[in-house]
């Protein structure tokens, strides 16, 4: 079997250390799976997550000049998953604004909630103002200043 950067092939897993997990891929070759490509969630203990002489799939990342090959078991797992579908969109029915309606069959327009909150706004900003001007407001601890 040739083995090639990019491929998918199956292995067993042989051993752990507290870095990663050695996988036997087979004709003598033999891997190893960093902990941080284990699975798609963070890995604390390998053991919680494979055994020895569990068959995994992986996925060759490289292959070293010294003939180290790294592997990957969560892009294995990826590859393998189905595209997810396109969401479909969603109108909102007219009718699901409360508060004050306008008369275009009860829903309200955009432009109106927007002149609505503008002027709600303006008034809190004004009584801010006020407030301020004449002393009102907080002191060091906490209480109304009289």
């Amino acid at each position: 079997m040739q083995l090639e950067v990019g491929t998918i092939v199956e292995g067993k897993v042989t051993g752990f250390t507290s870095f990663g997990a050695f996988i036997d891929l087979g004709e003598g070759k033999k891997g190893l799976v960093h902990i941080s490509e284990v699975a798609n969630e963070y890995v604390k203990e390998i053991g919680d997550h494979l055994t020895v002489g569990q068959e995994v799939k992986v996925k060759i990342l490289s292959i070293g000049d010294d003939g180290k090959i790294s592997l990957s078991i969560k892009k294995a797992v990826e590859e393998k998953k189905p595209q997810p579908k396109p969401r479909q969109s969603y109108s909102r029915p007219a009718n699901v604004w409360q508060g004050n309606k306008s008369s275009d069959n009860g829903a309200r327009s955009f432009e109106d909630m927007m002149a609505k909150f503008k002027q709600v706004s303006d008034e809190k900003m004004s009584d801010l103002k006020r407030d301020s001007k004449h002393g009102g407001g907080f002191n060091r601890r906490g209480t109304n200043k009289i």
